[in-house]
């Protein structure tokens, strides 16, 4: 068996397509990264924004660093190490300890060196700053699908929130107009130029906790609709739906098949789409392939993972694949023949 995995991609999945358009992993994955952090920078600048800006030198500069400090395990994509350490080391609780003391460590060595003349940083202010603002970071990355593991090192358990989806445009709204209005009455010399700054973050906070309540009904809701269907005997899933609070995506296992649906705050009723998925995963070859060491990060990272044996020159290999984002990572497999392989999947060839 071979212990080599090729390069992870992101799918467009359909549940009646067995392997749709495939794109780099590592390219659709920056695209989030870089919409995901613009929201991160704008929290430490309107926290900025409030008022804190105000402690010490170079405040503004620690806050919107520090909420995006935690994805320093971004280095890990270079690597080849991506699904392993993201949202992990860099985002358990002992590295929310450490990582203030480091970011404030390294603002005082530019302050030291770099400061501006009557420009002085207070240390415990920084530090202060720095935490505030690191903690922000796997707070806000907990409430979407994606999920965090708050126990790293010491567990790999994932936690999700499922309370915002991954890119949040009401978000990004209320805090990039805080800060532009905030920014805009210091300029102008009106009085009270934090006070923008924190409508902004007030409001963003009574948005998250409304998204969190809905999340509660709309799985509540859930549980009650599937209960006696036997679709969710494995896993059920509830989450945020892109900008529409109102509508929040299902998604039932029931050991074999993914059935999605949908829940309407307003309906308070679970609709379910005509079509599922099937895992695949009673397949020997997928049962070789999940005991792939080197499938073993990526299993643990998706969270409903489904599979598909595909052909090519090369040869045999299973594609797993997260049915959140399309996520999926293809694992060869030896040394089954092609005879061996059902009929209707012999001759699908790659592109």
């Amino acid at each position: 068996m071979s212990t080599r995995v090729a390069i992870i991609h992101r799918e467009q999945v359909s549940p009646s397509a067995n392997c749709a358009l495939r794109l780099p992993y590592a390219i659709a994955r920056s695209q989030h990264t870089r919409v995901d952090n613009i929201c991160h920078t704008l929290v430490g600048a309107a926290l900025a924004r409030t008022g804190l800006r105000s402690r010490t030198a170079l405040a503004s500069a620690t806050m919107m660093i520090g909420a995006n400090f935690p994805d320093i395990d971004i280095i890990a994509v270079p690597l080849g190490r991506a699904t392993e350490f993201r949202r992990g080391w860099t985002h358990g609780l002992l590295a929310l300890v450490v990582l203030p003391f480091v970011l404030t460590g390294l603002m005082m060595l530019w302050n030291r060196y770099k400061r501006r003349e009557g420009e002085k940083a207070i240390p415990r202010e920084l530090l202060l700053l720095s935490t505030i603002s690191i903690w922000t970071h796997p707070t806000l990355d907990w409430m979407n699908s994606y999920g965090l593991r708050w126990l790293m090192p010491f567990d790999g358990t994932w936690f999700y929130g499922d309370s915002l989806f991954i890119v949040d445009p009401y978000l990004l709204i209320m805090l990039g107009a805080g800060v532009w209005l905030s920014r805009r009455r210091e300029q102008s010399g009106l009085p009270s130029p934090w006070k923008p700054g924190r409508i902004a973050v007030g409001l963003a906070g009574v948005y998250i906790a409304t998204m969190l309540v809905f999340q509660n009904v709309a799985e509540r809701v859930a549980i009650r609709d599937v209960a006696g269907t036997g679709r969710a005997r494995e896993n059920l899933v509830v989450t945020a739906s892109p900008a529409n609070p109102f509508q929040w995506r299902v998604h039932a296992d029931d050991g074999a098949r993914y059935f999605t649906g949908s829940i309407g705050m307003r309906s308070q009723r679970l609709a379910w789409e005509p079509e599922s998925l099937d895992k695949g995963a009673d397949h020997i070859a997928v049962a070789t392939a999940v005991r792939n060491p080197a499938a073993r990060p990526f299993l643990d990272w998706a969270r409903l993972p489904f599979y598909r044996v595909l052909t090519s020159e090369a040869g045999v290999f299973v594609r797993i694949t997260d049915a959140r984002y399309g996520a999926s990572i293809d694992v060869p497999i030896e040394p089954i023949t092609n005879d061996a392989l059902p009929q209707n999947i012999r001759e699908r060839n790659l592109p």
